[in-house]
């Protein structure tokens, strides 16, 4: 089993115009994130997987498969609303060479803890290849019970099973997890930036971000790994002073600047999101994107 672990990009999709997945730009990001650096790629929340329809969710995995060309390792977004869905979605990804999938439970039902367990272990039970149970509550769908992680690692183990609590407040609960599975459980982390440097500390094997900081997320993992702390913090700084503004607006405050950095570096033709949407990047918050943006890139050039 490849090393699922490191720098892992969460894949924005891009549209054409006409609303269609844009396959060059989708090509153009991951060539760009694989050259820089990354150690996989993923799909999830900022993939605007809840957008897209059920064909399109397999096309994107599809277009993603052939475009990674075997670089890094892949995991693939499977969470659905129904367990039906949540397994065609895993197993297409199973036959497309995924690594791992990941998945949240279903975000229209509140699931009482025996159901939610079952969720899982059908799922799990339905593919060879190891599942990443995300717990996304704090913006999308519900918390995910400790009790129900700690039984998924105790049946089916750590190398089968791994996490990503986002719920906050995050730092704590990643402890919690790590502790409870005895420092066994395999925890990822998806704060964008602004938490990599204390979840670093609590252990976590990875981290998942959107892509368009994604240098500055590995400079500040490189930095940690080698034990500079002080890169990492020079790094970090305008890190998360970008990802505080795209708090600001929840997920389409992420997926507005996201898409907005990735056409400004060219990767992306169009900054298009599916809607509705519940907020636009304005011009003032725009200017200072840009301001951090460059503060970032200068730091770059000067310690990585």
């Amino acid at each position: 089993m490849p090393d699922i672990a490191g720098v892992l990009p969460i894949v924005h999709t891009p549209f054409l115009d006409d609303d269609s997945i844009d396959a060059a730009s989708l090509q153009r990001q991951i060539d760009w994130a694989m050259e820089v650096g990354a150690d996989g790629l993923c799909t999830g929340m900022v993939s605007e997987l809840l957008r897209l329809s059920v064909d399109e969710r397999k096309q994107l995995t599809s277009l993603i498969a052939e475009a990674r060309a075997d670089r890094g390792v892949m995991v693939i977004g499977v969470g659905a609303e129904s367990t039906r869905q949540a397994v065609e979605f895993a197993l297409h990804a199973e036959q497309h060479a995924a690594d791992a999938v990941m998945a949240i439970p279903p975000i229209s039902t509140a699931l009482a803890e025996p159901e939610l367990l079952d969720y899982f272990v059908t799922l799990i039970e339905s593919i060879s290849i190891p599942i990443i149970v995300q717990d996304a509550s704090s913006y999308v769908g519900q918390r995910i019970p400790l009790d129900v992680c700690v039984d998924l690692v105790d049946r089916y183990g750590a190398d089968r099973v791994m996490f990503k609590p986002e719920a906050a407040p995050l730092g704590p609960n990643l402890s919690a997890l790590r502790d409870r599975t005895n420092g066994k459980a395999h925890i990822f982390e998806g704060s964008g930036g602004i938490s990599i440097i204390d979840s670093f500390r609590r252990g976590i094997h990875g981290t998942m971000p959107g892509m368009e900081f994604l240098q500055g997320v590995i400079g500040v993992w490189n930095a940690l790994e080698s034990g500079d702390e002080t890169t990492a913090y020079r790094l970090y700084f305008p890190l998360c002073a970008l990802v505080a503004i795209q708090l600001q607006a929840g997920l389409d405050g992420f997926l507005a600047i996201e898409k907005y950095v990735l056409k400004k570096r060219g990767l992306f033709t169009t900054d298009r999101r599916r809607g509705p949407l519940n907020w636009k990047l304005d011009e003032e918050t725009r200017l200072e994107v840009d301001r951090l943006l460059a503060i970032l890139e200068n730091e770059l050039t000067i310690h990585c």
